[in-house]
């Protein structure tokens, strides 16, 4: 044991404690080295006992109190500093400290090993402060996002830029303690690694700028829902980080997409659709062309029995026979003058329904119009906005105004074009052959 190197005992520090203790085992006869050793584990044991005693009452009773006082309270940010662990992680960072000054105590005799134990515990103290900071980060991030203001804002973002902001001062002190030179140093030599940095680093600074375009500028929010059919999304944002943002689709997957490219492509956000508080329907009912023509007397007077169509009817009937007189129109034939259509009326008809429907947003744009004939007939046009953006909502409204028009259709002498099925073929290659 005369050679081994880390005792030193020249280079020994006073420390009563140690001294004492060191002083009973000399009076036992032990030697001056064994003295020393026995010395330290003596003290170290103590020290174990010491910790785990802390560390005991520290879960037995501290976390417990605490964990009380957090159900009794009305507030949320206890709930949430317990939730991610802020307490487990201050009480150890506190036996970290406590063992970082204990240590160099008990093993007096042994500098150089001594060295190396405090820096150790240097790192590793530098280690728990990062974790205890982290988890303070999480408990404001969950405090921010109950708030109203933060609520749609891209705060894991945020959070994950304190984060690296965090890793690297962390990281240099690390090296720091390491290298034994001064941080500044260190800062200086990744100044000409600047370049291999913004390479290696390159989509997590793309993804920084674009959170805080994409916050600034409001274009996305968390719980928008959004649509991008180059990458397959169509549903709700759940969440803006750093370098990704997890969409959920309608049909439940979770689609994650770069952060960057909300700026370098182009996509739907149905934000405002939503906070108008109505959604658009825009379809067609597509009207055969060889069944549009004029209505008789007749049928317009059994037009009229409709409630909804009666009003209209009457002041269309003065409109058009103050028109006919005024020009002297000869009545004999139908192309002379006006006339109302079974097309016409049935578009009347479609708008005073929709009018008339609690469904239908009345504030907003609501209209049916005519588009241009196709080889699939005339398209009859319902534009109009739904009162709530519910996707069952909307899809039943509109299903039940359909229903009804469809059904409706045939009193107004109309016909809703279709191609051809099987049995219309069928049909027709009968009457052939028996022709």
């Amino acid at each position: 044991m005369n050679n081994l190197n880390m005792l030193n005992f020249s280079e020994q520090s006073s420390s009563s404690i140690y001294q004492y203790i060191f002083n009973l085992f000399a009076k036992l006869g032990l030697p001056e080295q064994q003295a020393h050793i026995f010395t330290a584990l003596g003290l170290l044991f103590a020290l174990a006992l010491l910790l785990y005693a802390l560390d005991y009452i520290m879960r037995q009773v501290l976390y417990s109190v605490l964990n009380k006082i957090a159900r009794r309270t009305s507030t949320k940010w206890d709930d949430y500093l317990l939730e991610n662990k802020v307490h487990v992680r201050l009480s150890r960072t506190l036996l970290v400290l406590l063992t970082r000054q204990l240590l160099p105590v008990i093993f007096l005799g042994f500098p150089i090993l001594t060295a190396a134990i405090v820096k150790f515990l240097d790192l590793f103290i530098l280690v728990m402060l990062y974790q205890l900071a982290n988890s303070l980060l999480k408990t404001c991030r969950d405090i921010f996002r109950t708030s109203k203001g933060f609520k749609d804002k891209p705060i894991d973002s945020y959070l994950q830029v304190v984060q690296i902001f965090l890793i690297f001062v962390i990281g240099t002190l690390v090296v720091s303690l390491l290298t034994g030179n001064s941080p500044w140093s260190f800062l200086v030599s990744l100044g000409a690694a600047s370049a291999i940095l913004m390479l290696v680093f390159k989509d997590t600074i793309l993804g920084f700028v674009a959170s805080i375009q994409v916050s600034a500028n409001d274009s996305v929010r968390v719980g928008d829902w959004i649509e991008m059919p180059k990458y397959g999304v169509d549903g709700d944002v759940l969440q803006i980080n750093l370098n990704n943002v997890k969409i959920q689709n309608w049909d439940k997957t979770i689609v994650t997409i770069p952060t960057y490219t909300l700026l370098s492509d182009s996509f739907k956000n149905y934000r405002g659709m939503q906070e108008t508080g109505g959604r658009r329907i825009k379809r067609a009912l597509n009207i055969k062309m060889s069944s549009v023509r004029y209505l008789s007397e007749d049928e317009i007077t059994a037009l009229k029995k409709i409630h909804l169509l009666a009003p209209y009817i009457e002041r269309r009937e003065c409109e058009i026979a103050e028109y006919n007189k005024s020009w002297n129109t000869d009545t004999s034939s139908p192309v002379n003058g006006r006339r109302m259509t079974n097309i016409g009326l049935f578009r009347a008809y479609v708008l005073a329904y929709a009018k008339h429907n609690p469904n239908i947003h009345q504030e907003l744009t609501l209209l049916v119009r005519q588009l241009a004939p196709s080889e699939y007939g005339i398209p009859l046009e319902l534009y109009m906005f739904t009162k709530g953006t519910q996707w069952v909502y909307f899809e039943d409204t509109m299903a039940d105004i359909f229903d009804h028009l469809l059904a409706t259709i045939e009193h107004f002498h109309l016909q809703v074009f279709e191609l051809p099925a099987a049995d219309d073929l069928r049909w027709i290659l009968s009457k052939a052959t028996l022709s």
